[in-house]
């Protein structure tokens, strides 16, 4: 899979302020953005990030995925 097709599975799925993602085509880097984290501890946002790529996890389409999971409150208040 390519960057982009995973951006936009992540996308569709997920309201999402913003989207980096990066990678060698194995190994997967992305940093979102959503509302959609409001009151979720990490791994929630992580399993709530997996959930939108569904079969392209489980039949190892998408190997491994790095995730740095922001609302936007807390996008706003870090250092980029």
């Amino acid at each position: 899979m390519t960057a982009d097709e995973i951006k936009n599975i992540i996308a569709a799925n997920l309201k999402c302020e913003h989207i980096e993602l990066t990678g060698d085509g194995h190994h997967w880097y992305t940093t979102i953005v959503s509302p959609e984290f409001e009151g979720l501890r990490a791994i929630k946002r992580h399993q709530r990030v997996y959930a939108t790529l569904g079969e392209k996890i489980h039949n190892n389409e998408v190997h491994a995925l790095s995730i740095k999971a922001f609302t936007p409150a807390e996008w706003a208040a870090s250092p980029q």
